[in-house]
């Protein structure tokens, strides 16, 4: 049950910070392309601070 939960919190959490990176970057730049563009690199970027920063 507790693999389940985390999966699905992990699968929707993923799924609301790309849609916030994109909401923020088209309110901002009011362009489609850099909204998408934000929204996978604003992942890009939290996999390299998880591999590289020493928190």
């Amino acid at each position: 049950m507790a693999v389940y939960a985390n999966q699905t919190i992990i699968k929707y959490g993923v799924g609301f910070g790309s849609a916030l990176a994109m909401a923020v970057s088209f309110t901002l730049n009011k362009s489609i392309a850099w909204a998408i563009i934000h929204g996978i690199l604003g992942w890009i970027y939290v996999f390299y601070a998880w591999i590289f920063k020493s928190y």
